[in-house]
Parts: structure tokens; C-alpha cells; sequence
């Protein structure tokens, strides 16, 4: 029998290849909803954004203060828990992900300075 984790994951999987996400984060000094159009990999059920603008980005601001977001890909919607990656292993998965996705980056090939230096946020998905 599935269960909702492994519905979820087959969802994710399948909007994977979408071009862009739309992450939706409450803005820190207004309160209101902040969208913004996006970059993104998918990870199970992890989506993984990198921030070219590092922490000064109004979206990192903004999930810093309440990491409660939202994400759209496609017609479908979730609820997410935004994080700063830390942990080097999944840091660098998400970098090679993204470089692989969108600069068609190949193993053996370096990083571009975005997929370096990008500062790498996941978000830990549910159904809305």
C-alpha cells in the first residue's frame, strides 16, 4: 500500500522537469505574500532553490524571518519548511542538481560561479 509520503514523491517527481517553481514567502517588515519565480531541483520530497544573491536576497530575508512558504509548479500547490542546507553532502548534491538541470553541467566539469557560490536553501514539502 502507498502511503501520502510516496504519493508525494511520485507527484514531485513527475513536476521535476517543470522549468520554474513559485515560491510564495510572508514578507518579514509587511506581512504580506511575496511570490517570486524560480529556479528549482527536486530531492524525494525536498525542493532545493539556489539564491545567486546569497542571504542579502529579499526571499532568503524573508523565509529566514518565517520559513512557513509555499511553492506552485505547474497547477499543483505546496507547504513548505524553507532551510539554509548546511549539511555539505546534501549542499552539494542540490549545486550539481541545479547546474546539471539548467547550465548542463556534466560530472567531471567545474561548477559555474552560481553553482558554487549560490547560497543553497531547501524546502520540505507537503501537500497544501
Amino acid at each position: 500500500m502507498k502511503s501520502i509520503t510516496d504519493d508525494l514523491s511520485d507527484i514531485l517527481s513527475k513536476l521535476s522537469r517543470e522549468d520554474y517553481c513559485y515560491l510564495t514567502t510572508t514578507g518579514r517588515k509587511s506581512g504580506l505574500a511575496r511570490e517570486i519565480e524560480i529556479w528549482f531541483g527536486i530531492n524525494g520530497n525536498s525542493l532545493y532553490l539556489l539564491s545567486g544573491g546569497g542571504d542579502k536576497s529579499q526571499w532568503v530575508k524573508n523565509l529566514r524571518a518565517n520559513p512557513n512558504v509555499t511553492v506552485r509548479i505547474a497547477k499543483q500547490n505546496f507547504n513548505g519548511i524553507a532551510r539554509i542546507v548546511s549539511i555539505e553532502k546534501e549542499e552539494m548534491m542540490a549545486r550539481y542538481m541545479l547546474a546539471g538541470k539548467y547550465q548542463g553541467w556534466k560530472e567531471g566539469n567545474a561548477l559555474s560561479d552560481w553553482g558554487r557560490t549560490a547560497l543553497v536553501v531547501g524546502i520540505d514539502l507537503s501537500t497544501a
